[in-house]
């Protein structure tokens, strides 16, 4: 396998049978229908802000922005990949979607995204530091307590990730993330963008959201370690409001790993491309089709431009 020639600020995700790039300029999503065929969407991306380029503060509105934007997409392949006609709706939404009328998607999106920031503050920030206060009735941990918390949300986050990856559905979003992977690294190579060339390329890559998550929780074991472990529920809340903090720091390590092959980024890169061994598996070809067709939609009409 070729060794790459550059690096591109192309990034993707992956989504219900498909593949949302996202280009310096423009972004796409493809998605396989239900009649075999590949549904591609494109739009235009709005200029960069000054606060898009300023280092640590980039961070925390590229997340939310990403979030916001990802969750969209995934909404919508779901939809288009036939999956909302897979239930027949419950009177209960027959009735709300009613009374919403267009509002009705939104609401639910809203409600859905609520639902899940609590779940996953829930899972990553209350239950590991109220475990280590029971802990610490048995045992006295010490100087350790706020790594043996970040511990427990790494545990948790690679328990959940490997338990997901057995449903039927999680993992064919697996390999279309498996698919998008190699997909850029065939195209960081000077590879030809087939299926065919692009399946014999990795389908681990250093700037990834699964290792994002991962720097992440390593980077808030370090923030956390400035907090007072007195009051459980108020040391949660402070870590609540230095999320932009930890999002800042792991962002600008994420870009360097993305932008940089060296030992420093080759380390910081090691424990997310390890964990992508269970959030990213081997894709088929027409998985690699569908993430090459929103690559090249995605892909800026000025050679270049997309390189570091």
């Amino acid at each position: 396998m070729p060794k790459e020639k550059f690096k591109t600020s192309i990034g993707g995700q992956a989504l219900i049978e498909g593949v949302m790039m996202k280009g310096p300029d423009k972004t796409a999503m493809a998605i396989r229908l239900p009649d075999g065929t590949i549904d591609t969407e494109a739009w235009e991306e709005k200029p960069k802000k000054w606060y898009h380029k300023t280092p640590f503060l980039r961070g925390s509105i590229v997340f939310v922005s990403s979030m916001i934007s990802g969750y969209k997409c995934l909404m919508k392949s779901a939809e288009k990949a036939g999956f909302d006609e897979v239930e027949e709706p419950s009177a209960f939404e027959k009735k709300l979607e009613e009374k919403l009328g267009d509002k009705f998607m939104a609401v639910i999106m809203g409600i859905a995204g609520v639902l899940a920031v609590g779940i996953a503050v829930s899972l990553f920030m209350v239950l590991p530091s109220y475990i280590v206060k029971w802990v610490e009735y048995l045992v006295n941990l010490g100087l350790f307590r706020t790594l043996f918390e970040g511990l427990i949300r790494i545990a948790i986050l690679v328990a959940y990730m490997a338990l997901t990856s057995k449903m039927k559905d999680i993992r064919r979003v697996y390999e279309y993330h498996g698919a998008e992977h190699k997909t850029i690294s065939c195209y960081e190579a000077g590879g030809e963008l087939t299926p065919e060339s692009a399946k014999a390329y990795t389908r681990f890559h250093p700037r990834c959201g699964t290792s994002f998550i991962l720097i992440s929780l390593v980077v808030s074991i370090i923030v956390s370690s400035f907090i007072s472990w007195d009051v459980v529920w108020l040391r949660v809340v402070i870590k609540l409001l230095l999320l932009p903090v930890t999002i800042g720091i792991a962002y600008e390590l994420i870009r360097l790993a993305g932008r940089y092959n060296n030992i420093v980024t080759r380390i910081i890169s090691a424990p997310g491309m390890w964990l992508q061994r269970i959030t990213t598996k081997e894709p088929d070809a027409s998985q690699l089709e569908v993430a090459i067709t929103s690559f090249m939609a995605a892909k800026p009409s000025m050679e270049g431009s997309d390189q570091y």
